[in-house]
């Protein structure tokens, strides 16, 4: 668990623009110091690379306290995430079309804030692993990104799956070990929603963690 969670907050933050605090003040355009250097925004490969190497930079920064990593991670935009698209996956077509218009709005804004704060939670996990990125694989209309992540002797596979909308890429699942994390929530969302309701499981996403 501790494995999934950590390659889970690599594929959040890697994939991620830095905040404001980190735009490059003679861009004119406004890009941050991490989007300057991506030779070609529309590599996949090259997008991921940029973005880790950005965000890694901050979690090694010892002048910065644990908390303050946080809050600055906090900050990040998410611009490349698919975060409708994950939350209707994470469903599947035998829950998702059961849901009201109200209902899917609110289950999306609370699995976001739920994948957000999970990685957040974990962000402490990580220990200056290495992750070796390998050349994206083109499926369809999709890429995958394999990836390592090692500590140690010991190699964590990790593949990143992303799709473009409206001409830029966007993360929409991240298989670790080749356990999905979409497919991972999913099961555990059946078991709720076999039990119960719609209702009952958007009251538990609204639980607070620990709860």
């Amino acid at each position: 668990m501790r494995n999934l969670w950590c390659a889970f907050l690599i594929l959040l933050v890697a994939c991620q623009s830095v905040d404001a605090d980190d735009k490059d003040p003679n861009d004119p355009n406004g890009l941050s110091r991490a989007d300057a250097v991506v030779e070609d925004p529309n590599d996949p490969n090259e997008l991921v690379r940029a973005k880790w190497d950005a965000i890694i930079s901050i979690l090694q920064n010892k002048d910065i306290d644990q908390k303050a990593k946080k809050r600055k991670i906090g900050k990040i935009i998410t611009p490349v995430f698919d975060f409708p698209l994950m939350a209707r996956l994470s469903l599947g077509r035998t829950h998702w079309p059961k849901l009201t218009q109200p209902q899917s709005e609110k289950f999306t804004r609370l699995f976001t804030e739920l994948l957000k704060t999970s990685y957040l939670a974990k962000i402490e996990l990580y220990k200056d692993e290495t992750v070796l990125f390998k050349p994206g694989v083109q499926k369809k209309k999709s890429v995958y990104i394999p990836t390592e992540l090692v500590h140690k002797k010991r190699k964590v596979a990790i593949l990143y799956k992303l799709r473009k909308v409206d001409k830029r890429w966007k993360v929409y699942d991240v298989e670790i070990q080749g356990v999905s994390i979409l497919l991972t929530y999913r099961s555990q969302f059946n078991e709720i929603l076999h039990r119960g309701t719609v209702e009952d499981l958007l009251s538990r996403l609204e639980k607070p963690p620990g709860d």
